[in-house]
């Protein structure tokens, strides 16, 4: 008995095509979606804010108070920069009037010691311990109406004795020593205390200054520093003229020199935030510079600041 043959399908064409034609979706899956994939290889600025006053401690949010990061968290996610190969720049958003001069000199070091190019844009203000953070950048932007220099050291203390003389408040201290309760507001400081408070901060103050002129080289017109000395606040433009600032322009002008100075060549630079905090707001509003410092160091206690 004969069979006749059956014309059936050619599996192996079949196979064969399929194959064929998940190749060429991926092919074009891959052309499509090339730009995405390399955008992030070219890297991104990193972006670390710093606001409100410089404090060692973080502070959490709470009904009155915004939350504050403290010298320590703010070093730290400057420095985890250098752990990542994809940040090429960091980039330091500073509105500041300064602060602890422990906590200000913490996150200039630790700006200082990035092995890779950074720049700072000061905003609205960014005075005293705020400016000395931004001297560890490679590069500083600042808004022209900005706020800045007071480069300076001082600590502070109220005499509240002649208050009490006319509310009847006598205090008496029992000291091992003549220096024990240097500071105290129940007297008025000696001269000899003065000494020993000036000498302290005149140290601070020599530091700053160091610091500074290594920070900014030969940027610096000498005359100009060493009228800036004084402590005195200047506007952007007036900070610039002395080469404490390198350029005058916003947050854009900022991000695209942090890009260029990392080798970024996009026209819209990849930011990459390197906070470790979102910043919680509070419920009334932010405790001023001066309530927070109280808050942290308490009362009758010297205050060493850059402020």
């Amino acid at each position: 008995m004969a069979f006749k043959k059956q014309n059936g399908p050619n599996y192996l064409f079949i196979v064969l095509g399929g194959i064929f034609a998940i190749a060429l979706l991926i092919i074009i899956a891959y052309a499509f979606a090339l730009p995405f994939f390399s955008l992030p290889m070219e890297g991104c600025v990193g972006v670390v804010e710093i606001s409100g006053p410089i404090i060692t401690a973080d502070i959490p949010s709470s009904m009155f108070s915004d939350e504050t990061r403290g010298s320590e968290t703010i070093s730290e996610e400057i420095e985890s920069a250098n752990k990542r190969s994809d940040v090429k720049a960091v980039l330091l958003l500073i509105d500041s009037p300064g602060g602890s001069v422990v906590a200000s000199k913490q996150i200039f070091d630790a700006v200082h010691g990035l092995n890779k190019s950074t720049v700072a844009y000061i905003n609205e203000m960014a005075a005293s311990g705020g400016y000395y953070i931004a001297a560890g950048t490679s590069y500083i932007v600042a808004n022209p109406d900005a706020i800045t220099g007071s480069i300076g050291a001082r600590a502070t203390f109220a005499d509240m004795s002649g208050l009490f003389a006319k509310i009847g408040y006598n205090e008496t201290t029992v000291k091992s020593g003549a220096m024990k309760d240097i500071g105290s507001t129940s007297r008025p400081m000696t001269d000899e205390e003065r000494a020993v408070l000036q000498s302290i901060v005149n140290e601070s103050f020599a530091q700053f200054r160091s610091d500074v002129e290594e920070g900014r080289g030969s940027r610096l017109d000498p005359a100009g520093f060493a009228t800036a000395l004084d402590a005195r606040i200047m506007s952007g433009r007036q900070a610039k003229k002395i080469g404490l600032v390198d350029e005058l322009g916003n947050k854009k002008a900022a991000i695209k020199k942090a890009a260029q100075l990392g080798g970024i060549k996009s026209e819209t630079p990849r930011l990459c935030d390197l906070s470790s905090s979102k910043g919680k707001k509070s419920l009334f509003g932010s405790l001023s510079a001066e309530t927070i410092d109280f808050l942290v160091r308490g009362a009758g206690v010297p205050r060493l600041s850059y402020q």
